[in-house]
């Protein structure tokens, strides 16, 4: 029972929230492909704001910046607010991932997570980012699929979060598994009809 027990405080919890939420909205995407001249990214490709559309831009290093910064958005978030206590940490990257999705800033229309979604990971369990970039490498290197490797890792993580003794993060990565997964979807019916780009595909 202790797993679902909740020790901070409502004030503590909310002030994680909305300290998580504000950094994991910063749209670091959007901000570096405009500071560099490109335009909007939320012109091309699939829309939205995170690494994978960045690299249509055909800037490799610019999108490997975004990949880092978003990542990290989550790690500070976590690791920062996991000074006033572990939920604190838990609600603080939650709320970072979910503010990566959901930017206030943008409509609510963020990115797909999965580099916040590790950051957020490496200030929680840093042990466990290992689990998940195991798993990821040896699928991308079997399959070539990224999406359907990220995926099975997300699917991974709370499994071995909970094994390890880590059951509220698990919780939250449990949610955040799930999220991810909804929006995937679009990437699960194109992996289900066969039409999924693999890694290394152009197009």
């Amino acid at each position: 029972m202790d797993m679902f027990s909740w020790q901070a405080g409502l004030p503590t919890t909310l002030l994680s929230l909305a300290f998580g939420y504000l950094l994991g909205s910063i749209p670091f995407g959007l901000i570096l492909t405009r500071m560099a001249g490109l335009g909007d990214v939320r012109k091309i490709g699939s829309g939205n704001i995170g690494a994978t559309n960045v690299l249509r831009t055909g800037n490799k290093k610019l999108a490997a910046a975004t990949l880092l910064l978003d990542a990290l958005k989550g790690t500070a978030a976590a690791a920062i607010a996991s000074r006033w206590g572990v939920e604190a940490g838990i609600a603080a990257g939650l709320a970072a991932f979910l503010g990566h999705l959901y930017p206030v800033w943008l409509s609510f229309k963020g990115g797909k997570g999965v580099a916040t979604y590790i950051g957020v990971l490496l200030g929680l369990a840093p042990v466990m980012v290992l689990v998940f970039a195991a798993i990821w490498l040896a699928l991308a290197r079997i399959t070539r699929y990224s999406s359907l490797s990220a995926l099975v890792a997300t699917a991974v993580v709370p499994i071995a979060l909970y094994a390890a003794g880590y059951g509220k993060v698990a919780i939250a990565f449990a949610i955040m598994t799930v999220i991810t997964w909804i929006k995937h979807r679009a990437n699960i019916q194109r992996l289900l009809n066969g039409t999924e780009s693999r890694i290394g595909e152009k197009g």
